[in-house]
C-alpha cells in the first residue's frame, strides 16, 4: 500500500508541482489549500506524511501542527514545514512544535521528494507500541509523564536513579529515553554522555528534562549529547511533540551533523544589519542554498539547538552577544564545533581579522568584498565540512568495528575465565569432599586405635582381677555358715561380670583386628599429588617450598585411596610443623619403583630432626614430638600401612631433617 501524503499549501503551483513529483515517486497524494480543509481531510483518513505551509489564508500552519501532535488526527505522521519565511523564530517554533523538517521556499524539489521518502521510511509501523524509558526521581512527575505517554500509545518503563536507568537502557533497549537533568547519584547529563559512549546504545534518542530557565541550559543539554531538551514548566504536549520528532528522525542527522548530501545546504546568516542580511539571503538563495536569518548571537544559538546547518555567516560587531562571543560558544560546544564559521566585518584592518580567527572562525571576509567571493568561500567551507564529515563517518565505522572486535575478544576471554573459575570451583568441591572423607576416616581410625589400645591395656588388669576372684572362690569353700554363702554368691556374681567384660573386650579386639578394608587399583602418583594438595589446603605455608619427584614407571597399586592419603597428609603436616623454626623450609615428596614387587613413597623435611631415643619409639601409642596432640597419628599411619601389607619407618637425613619411608606391595595378579 502506498504511503499517504497530505499537502497543505495555498499556492496552486506548489500543490500541483509537489503532487506530480510525489505521485511519480509512488505516494498517494491529497492536496488542500486551507487549514479548515486540512482538518476535514485529517478527520477522514490517516496520513504518513504532511507537507505543511507555515502561512495559510485562514490560519497558521505551526498552530495546525500543534493540533496534529496533540492527537487531532495523524498524530504520528511525519511533518515537513515549507515557508518563504526564513526567520529563526519561525524555524525554532516549527521544529519545537514537532516538525521533522523545515524547508525554505524556493526549495529544491528533488530534495523534498527524497526527504519525504526518508521520513516515511523512518516512521513507526501502525499499531506498534514503542517503549520509552523515563529516568526521574520524582514519583509524582514520573507517574504524570507515564500517564500522558501511555495515553499517546507508548509503552513506559521507569527508573528513579541514573544508575538504574542505565541498567534498564542496556537490558530493555527502549526506543527513547527521557531523563531528568537533576538526579541522585549521576545526573541526567552524565547518563546521556554514558549512553553516547556505549557502542550498543549510542544512537538511542535522549530528551533531557530541565527546570532551569537559563538559555545556556539548552546548550548544556546538547553538549551532553541530548537530541532535544524540554523545560519542566512547559505543557506535556510539548514533550510529546519533541519525543515524536526525535523518534521519527532517529536515523536522520543529529544536531551539528552533516545534512543529506543530495539536499540544499543550510546557511545561517547572523547580522544586525537588515539590509546586508537580506542581500546575503538573496544572493545565496539564488545559488540554491536554504538560508535562515538571525539578527543576534542569541537567535543564532537558539536555532542551532533545534536544527543543524552546514555553514554560519557571523557578523563581528553586533549588540548583545557579539560575533566573537557567539563564535567562541559555538566552537566550545562539541556537538556544534564542526560547523564552519565565516566571520563578516566592515572593519578593514589586520587586527580585526586576527581577532575573528582567534575566536575560532574558519574564515574571515570583509563586507566590502564582492559577493562572488562570499559564495566561493561558503562553497569551499561546505566542501571541507563534507569531506570532514565523510572522513569522520569512516573513522567512526572503523572505530566501531574495532570496538566490536575488542568486545568480542573480551567476551571470549571472559567465557574462558568463567570456564576456568567453574573448573576451579568443581575442583574445590571435589577437594572439600576428599577432605571431609579423609577427616571422617581419620576420626574413625583414631577411635579404632584408641579402642584397640584401651582393649589391650584393660585386658591385663582384667586377667589379674579374674585370677584373684578365682582364688577367692577357692578359699571361700573352706568357710561355713550363712556368711560363707553370701560371700560365695558375691564372688560368683563378680566373676560373671568379669567374664562379661572380657567378652566385650575380645569382641572389640576382634572387630578392630578383622575390620575389612575397601581397596581399588589406583595410580599412586595421582594419589600422592592429591594428598599433597590436601596436606597444604587451609594452612599458611607460603614460605615453604614443596618439591615433588614422582616416578612415571609406577604400575597401578591396590590400595584404599583415602587411607593412604590420610597417611601422607599426616606425614606432610607433621613435616610442616617440624619446619616452623627452620632456616630453610623444603618439603620433598617422592615415589619410586623399588623392586618389581614394591613401591616406595618418601616424605622428607628440612626441620631440626628427632632425638634418636624418641625416634625408636615414635610409632608407639601416645608418643609425640609436638606440644599438642595425643601422639596416636603415627601409630594410625603404621596400622594402615601394615594393613596393606607394607611397612613404614623413619631415618635421619645426612644434612638436616628426617625422611619417612612407606613401602607398599604391588599386587602381581592385578598388575598382570
Amino acid at each position: 500500500m502506498s504511503a499517504r501524503v497530505l499537502i497543505v499549501d495555498d499556492s496552486l503551483t506548489v500543490r500541483m508541482s509537489l503532487m506530480e513529483a510525489l505521485f511519480e515517486a509512488g505516494f498517494a497524494v491529497t492536496t488542500v489549500p486551507t487549514v479548515a480543509e486540512a482538518r476535514e481531510a485529517l478527520a477522514l483518513e490517516p496520513f504518513e506524511l504532511i507537507i505543511l505551509d507555515v502561512r495559510l489564508p485562514d490560519g497558521d500552519g505551526i498552530d495546525l501542527l500543534g493540533e496534529i501532535r496533540a492527537g487531532k488526527g495523524s498524530s504520528g505522521a511525519a511533518v515537513m514545514l515549507l515557508s518563504t519565511e526564513a526567520e529563526v523564530r519561525d524555524r525554532v517554533r516549527g521544529l519545537s512544535t514537532g516538525a521533522d523538517e523545515y524547508v525554505g521556499k524556493p526549495y529544491d524539489l528533488n530534495y523534498v521528494i527524497q526527504r519525504a521518502a526518508e521520513l516515511v521510511r523512518s516512521a513507526p509501523a501502525p499499531g506498534s507500541r514503542e517503549t520509552v524509558l523515563i529516568i526521574e526521581d520524582s514519583v509524582t512527575y514520573r507517574e504524570q509523564l507515564k500517564e500522558a505517554l501511555e495515553a499517546a500509545g507508548y509503552a513506559v518503563i521507569g527508573a528513579s536513579t541514573g544508575e538504574e536507568g542505565l541498567r534498564l537502557a542496556a537490558s530493555a533497549r527502549p526506543a527513547a529515553v527521557i531523563v531528568d537533568g537533576q538526579l541522585p547519584g549521576i545526573d541526567g547529563g552524565a547518563v546521556t554522555r554514558r549512553i553516547r559512549m556505549d557502542a550498543a546504545l549510542r544512537h538511542l534518542p535522549c530528551i533531557l528534562l530541565t527546570g532551569s530557565e537559563e538559555r545556556e541550559a539548552e546548550v548544556r543539554a546538547l553538549d551532553a549529547g541530548a537530541d532535544a531538551f524540554v523545560r519542566k514548566g512547559e505543557e506535556i504536549d510539548v514533550l510529546l511533540a519533541r519525543l515524536a520528532a526525535v523518534l521519527r528522525s532517529v536515523d536522520g542527522p543529529r544536531v551539528g551533523e552533516a545534512s543529506s548530501l543530495v539536499g540544499p545546504r543550510k546557511i545561517l546568516a547572523v547580522d544586525d544589519s537588515e539590509t546586508y542580511l537580506q542581500q546575503v539571503a538573496q544572493e545565496l538563495r539564488a545559488e540554491g542554498y536554504d538560508v535562515a536569518l538571525a539578527r543576534s548571537g542569541e537567535e543564532a544559538l537558539e536555532l542551532l539547538t533545534a536544527q543543524p546547518v552546514d555553514c554560519i555567516l557571523l557578523d563581528l560587531m553586533m549588540p548583545g552577544i557579539g560575533g566573537h562571543e557567539t563564535c567562541r560558544r559555538i566552537k566550545g560546544t562539541p556537538i556544534l564545533r564542526g560547523i564552519p564559521v565565516i566571520m563578516l566585518t566592515a572593519l578593514e584592518n589586520r587586527e580585526a581579522m586576527i581577532q575573528g580567527l582567534d575566536a575560532g572562525a574558519d574564515d574571515y571576509i570583509s563586507k566590502s568584498s564582492d559577493f562572488e567571493v562570499l559564495r566561493s568561500r561558503v562553497l569551499a567551507q561546505i566542501r571541507r565540512k563534507q569531506f570532514e564529515d565523510e572522513n569522520r563517518l569512516i573513522r567512526e565505522h572503523l572505530a566501531q568495528k574495532e570496538l566490536e572486535a575488542v568486545e568480542a575478544r573480551a567476551t571470549r576471554e571472559l567465557e574462558a575465565l568463567e570456564a576456568v573459575l567453574n573448573e576451579r570451583k568443581r575442583n574445590e568441591v571435589e577437594m572439600n569432599k576428599l577432605q571431609a572423607e579423609l577427616a571422617h576416616v581419620s576420626r574413625w581410625n583414631a577411635m579404632g586405635m584408641m579402642a584397640a589400645t584401651l582393649a589391650h591395656e584393660l585386658n591385663q588388669p582384667l586377667t589379674a582381677v579374674s585370677n584373684f576372684l578365682e582364688a577367692a572362690r577357692h578359699m571361700s569353700k573352706n568357710l561355713e555358715g550363712q556368711q560363707a554363702g553370701n560371700i560365695s554368691e558375691m564372688i560368683e556374681n563378680a566373676m560373671k561380670q568379669t567374664a562379661r567384660t572380657g567378652a566385650i573386650i575380645r569382641n572389640l579386639r576382634e572387630f578392630i583386628e578383622k575390620r575389612e578394608t575397601s581397596r581399588s587399583l589406583e595410580n599412586l602418583n595421582r594419589v600422592v599429588e592429591e594428598a599433597i594438595a590436601l596436606g597444604t589446603a587451609g594452612a599458611l605455608y607460603n614460605d615453604t617450598r614443596v618439591e615433588v619427584d614422582l616416578d612415571a614407571r609406577l604400575p597401578p597399586v591396590m590400595v584404599n585411596k583415602v587411607q593412604i592419603q590420610q597417611v601422607l597428609v599426616n606425614l606432610c603436616r607433621n613435616a610442616f610443623e617440624a619446619m616452623k623454626s627452620a632456616r630453610r623450609r623444603v618439603l620433598t615428596v617422592g615415589t619410586r619403583l623399588e623392586t618389581p614387587e614394591t613401591v616406595m613413597i618418601t616424605v622428607s623435611d628440612t626441620g631440626p630432626g628427632i632425638d634418636p631415643d624418641v625416634m625408636t619409639r615414635l610409632f608407639q601409642p601416645f608418643t609425640t614430638t609436638k606440644s599438642e596432640g595425643m601422639g596416636i597419628g603415627l601409630k594410625i599411619c603404621q596400622s594402615i600401612v601394615e594393613a596393606h601389607g607394607g611397612e613404614i619407618w623413619i631415618t635421619p637425613n645426612e644434612d638436616e631433617g628426617v625422611t619417612f619411608r612407606v613401602r607398599l606391595p604391588i599386587d602381581e595378579d592385578e598388575d598382570a
